[in-house]
C-alpha cells in the first residue's frame, strides 16, 4: 500500500476519534473505549480497503461491514458521515429522541449501516449469511465483520467459525478487536479465551495477528487474506482500548460505558488535536 494512503488513513482514524468524542460529548455518555479501539479498522476498510459508494449505499455490487460488536456504533458512525453517506449534523442526534444514530448500529435508519446489531455474539453468523449469499449471486464481493473479544465468549460465535469454512467462504474476512478488556474487568479474568488465534485456526480459518492501530498491519493483512481460497480469513487486532485519548486509555474497563463530561471531551480533544499536527 502506498505511504500517502497508509498517512491519509491514519489521518482519518484521528478524525473519527475526534467525532466520537464530539458524538459522546453532546450526549454526556456512551462506549468511549470500544469505539476509540476499533478507529484503525474502520479508517482502514472505509480508507481504501472497501468497495462502497456514498452516493448508492445500497448497490448490489459493494462490501459488506457488519460490526457485531455493535456499541462501537459511534465509531462507523463517524466513518460515515466524514465519508459523506449522511450529513455531518447528524452526529450531534447521537441516541436522541427521533434520530436516525441509535447507540447500537441499525441498518434500518442509518445510510451505509448494512446490519442491525448490538446482542452480542450474533454478527458472525450474519455475516457468514451474507457472505453465503453473495456466492450464490456470483458476485465477487467482500463481507467484513469486527468483534468484541469478550463477544468471542458467546457460543453463536464458534457456531459461525465451524460454518464458514464446511461453505468455502472466502469472501469473509472477521477481524477481533483483542483489547483484551470487556465490561466487567479483564477477559481473561471474566470468562479466559486461551488462544483465539489457534482457536480459530483450528477451526480452518486462515489467521493472522497484527498491530490492530496501524493502519499499515491492517491493509498488509487484508491483502494477504485475500490470496486465501477456498476459506475464511480472521485477523486478531491488538488493539489498546481508548487508543488516542490517553485518560479514557487509562481506566481499562471503566471505559467501556463511561460518561464523558465537557471538560474530559475537551481534553480529550486537545489530544485527538495535537496528534493531527503531524499530518499538517
Amino acid at each position: 500500500m502506498e505511504n500517502e494512503v497508509i498517512r491519509e488513513t491514519e489521518k482519518f482514524a484521528v478524525e473519527i476519534r475526534m467525532q466520537v468524542i464530539r458524538q459522546l460529548s453532546k450526549l454526556g455518555f456512551g462506549h468511549a473505549g470500544g469505539c476509540l479501539s476499533v478507529a484503525d479498522v474502520i479508517a482502514s476498510l472505509y480508507g481504501g480497503i472497501m468497495d462502497v459508494d456514498p452516493k448508492d449505499p445500497q448497490k448490489k455490487e459493494r462490501d459488506r461491514l457488519v460490526v457485531s460488536k455493535g456499541h462501537a456504533g459511534p465509531a462507523l458512525y463517524a466513518a460515515l458521515a466524514l465519508k459523506g453517506f449522511f450529513p455531518m449534523e447528524w452526529l450531534d442526534t447521537l441516541n436522541r429522541g427521533g434520530t436516525r444514530l441509535p447507540s447500537h448500529c441499525d441498518g434500518n435508519k442509518t445510510p451505509g449501516i448494512d446490519c442491525t446489531t448490538g446482542s452480542l455474539g450474533q454478527g458472525l453468523s450474519l455475516a457468514a449469511g451474507m457472505a453465503y449469499g453473495l456466492k450464490l449471486d456470483s458476485l465477487s464481493n467482500t463481507v467484513y465483520a469486527i468483534l468484541g473479544d469478550g463477544e468471542c465468549q458467546e457460543g453463536q460465535i464458534w457456531e459461525a467459525a465451524l460454518a464458514a469454512p464446511k461453505f468455502g467462504l472466502d469472501n469473509l474476512i472477521c477481524f477481533v478487536d483483542y483489547n483484551k478488556i470487556q465490561l466487567d474487568g479483564a477477559v481473561e479474568e471474566v470468562m479466559p479465551l486461551e488462544s483465539l488465534f489457534m482457536k480459530f485456526r483450528s477451526f480452518g480459518w486462515h489467521t493472522q495477528q497484527v498491530n490492530g492501530n496501524d493502519p499499515a498491519s491492517i491493509f498488509a493483512a487484508v491483502e494477504l487474506a485475500k490470496k486465501e481460497a477456498g476459506r475464511p480469513s480472521a485477523i486478531l487486532l491488538d488493539t489498546v482500548k481508548g487508543y488516542g485519548c490517553s485518560e479514557i486509555a487509562a481506566l481499562g474497563c471503566l471505559s467501556h460505558h463511561m460518561d464523558m463530561p465537557e471538560d474530559l471531551a475537551r481534553r480529550c480533544m486537545a489530544e485527538l488535536e495535537e496528534q493531527m499536527k503531524q499530518y499538517e
